[in-house]
């Protein structure tokens, strides 16, 4: 039996139970320390799988050694978008009982990070043997309800935000903790770590964080602010009652995307084949609007979409079935060998209707 149905056949008829919960604060606040605590309590107490996400952890050092500060916010946003993409991947293996496939683009220090991260906490095991690019999950991953722990310090609602919009994508129970620390408290603990954040950074986070406010965002109703450093006590009722809301009432799928849903379990089993499919189809769009350009005959035109489609499709179904009549043989297969042999084969395609304008 595979291990999709496995998976299914251990969670029944309901819905596999699924939660993000994102722990936000300053800097120094006690949010990993916390959020180590309650995964061991959820994994101890309730027999769920828990696994903590440290932004800090994850992300890579690189930009630091290379320019001696940190990153620019915008190369943190596109860090952050990744992370995202990652954490994604990881869900949908989760909930189609699938290998984890590898992103096709990716940082690959946070990307072994995020690796490093999952199998340190019992979620992945190792890479498949027959594909060194897709990674097994656990049958604590696979038969457990998950809760996984976000930690960063999420002072912008709209960096919590994306975090919801990926619960809502795949109807997964969502919450927010924010830990509540004085400045001054932060600042001192700060100035005790190895490698402390300047204070102004501190100090700046201080003026610039918005805490959850669930009287003006709808959103954000399942949230609960936590006394810092009353937090390292042992968690409170009000706190196991938020996270078993949350599992037990995940946020609203918008049915409107089941198209894209679909899309998404492709990407978990298949995902160069999504990939090559949605890279094709923007070729095949610019050739089209290349020999527009150069007005080839309507005639002609039509017959050049139906060549480069009929290419487009034979190649894909080969890719699907790997017959490799097309690609050479070979156990792995980029998206960029995908994307090459394409170019190359409708630019011969498009030369002999460019040709007959002549």
């Amino acid at each position: 039996m595979k291990a999709g149905e496995d998976a299914r056949g251990a969670r029944g008829e309901g819905p596999r139970k699924l939660g993000l919960c994102v722990l936000c604060g300053l800097p120094a606040a006690g949010k990993s320390t916390f959020a180590r605590a309650l995964s061991h309590q959820l994994r101890l107490e309730r027999g769920w799988a828990a696994g903590v996400v440290a932004y800090d952890d994850v992300m890579p050092d690189a930009f630091l050694e290379k320019a001696g500060a940190r990153p620019l916010p915008s190369q943190w946003k596109l860090l952050r978008q990744e992370l995202l993409k990652y954490l994604e991947y990881f869900l949908l293996a989760v909930i189609n009982g699938c290998q984890m496939a590898t992103p096709p683009n990716r940082t690959e220090a946070m990307w072994e990070d995020f690796i490093t991260c999952l199998k340190e906490q019992d979620l992945i095991s190792s890479a498949a043997p027959e594909a060194q690019s897709c990674y097994l999950l656990t049958k604590t991953a696979l038969f457990r309800p998950l809760f996984l722990i976000l930690d960063d310090n999420f002072y912008y609602q709209s960096m919590r935000y994306e975090v919801y919009q990926l619960a809502r994508k795949y109807s997964l129970g969502f919450c927010q903790l924010f830990l509540d620390c004085s400045l001054e408290t932060c600042l001192q603990r700060n100035g005790q770590r190895p490698r402390p954040l300047p204070a102004e950074t501190i100090h700046l986070m201080g003026r610039k964080i918005e805490e959850p406010n669930p009287e003006k965002n709808a959103w954000e109703h399942n949230s609960l602010t936590i006394q810092s450093p009353a937090c390292a006590s042992e968690p409170s009722p009000e706190l196991t009652d938020l996270l078993l809301a949350a599992l037990e009432n995940p946020v609203k799928y918008v049915e409107d995307n089941v198209e894209q849903k679909e899309t998404d379990r492709t990407i978990c089993s298949t995902n160069i084949l999504h990939q090559a499919d949605q890279a094709l189809r923007r070729i095949v769009s610019q050739a089209m609007k290349e020999a527009k350009d150069e007005q080839v005959l309507p005639y002609n035109l039509k017959l050049l979409a139906e060549e480069l489609n009929k290419l487009k499709a034979e190649l894909l179904e080969d890719l699907r079935e790997g017959n490799r009549k097309y690609l050479c043989v070979q156990q792995t297969i980029d998206i960029s060998d995908v994307i090459s042999f394409f170019h190359y084969e409708k630019d011969n395609i498009v030369r002999k209707y460019f040709s007959k304008q002549h």
